[in-house]
């Protein structure tokens, strides 16, 4: 049976994008997977996950990734889309772009919401064609199947290019992007409004707004 696990990677960091990952494997290789010690990418080492993202992509029937960058998150916000609804957007681009001249997929999705059914629902409208698929979504899937667990694995990996990319224009300052790592929270206060329009941060969080704030209330300490 062919399996697509779908996970994603960078959703709470206030610097970077956001990667999604689908990975489409014969379930007859998921021994084999498991035996290279592919598992959820937060319990495995950098080194090791770029080691097994190449291993996943030699024994995938093909996989997909999705890249929403800080732009699109801050453009979709203004909208009213939030990044629930971005992720099922996301998601079925995944899906849509696989599904095409299989016979039966299994999808097993890591479910971003604490709704299961409402974000399940919200995802299967935006998928082209239903008829061949069979749709899980659930918490902890990246931990529960290995399939999704190589979708994290190669969204993760996905998702330290783009921040080494980052780190050489802008410097390693930047640190992890997270909004509790306290190199990327000083790095906000010192640049936040520096790099405004490079596109750096997602503006429309609440990390980043503070940061803007406190930035202001210094300058105007100045005069």
């Amino acid at each position: 049976m062919l399996i697509l696990g779908i996970d994603d990677a960078g959703r709470g960091p206030v610097i970077g994008p956001m990667i999604l990952a689908g990975c489409l494997i014969d379930d007859k290789f998921e021994p084999e997977l498991k035996r290279l010690g592919v598992k959820d990418s937060k319990q495995v080492t950098q080194k090791r996950r770029e080691f097994l993202a190449e291993k996943i992509k030699e024994k995938a029937e093909t996989f997909e990734v999705a890249i929403a960058y800080p732009d699109e998150i801050d453009e979709k916000n203004h909208d009213g889309i939030n990044l629930n609804t971005l992720e099922a957007i996301k998601t079925a681009e995944i899906i849509n772009k696989i599904n095409k001249g299989f016979v039966k997929i299994k999808v097993i999705v890591d479910c971003p919401s604490v709704s299961i059914e409402k974000w399940t629902d919200e995802l299967k409208r935006k998928i082209h064609n239903l008829s061949n698929l069979e749709i899980h979504c659930e918490h902890k899937a990246d931990v529960n199947h290995v399939s999704v667990s190589a979708a994290s694995i190669l969204a993760k990996v996905v998702r330290e290019k783009e921040m080494a990319l980052l780190k050489e224009k802008y410097g390693n300052e930047i640190g992890s992007g997270y909004c509790s790592d306290p190199k990327t929270k000083k790095f906000l206060e010192e640049h936040s409004e520096e790099h405004k329009e490079s596109g750096l941060f997602r503006q429309t969080w609440s990390t980043w707004k503070v940061a803007c704030e406190k930035t202001k209330q210094k300058k105007l300490k100045d005069f």
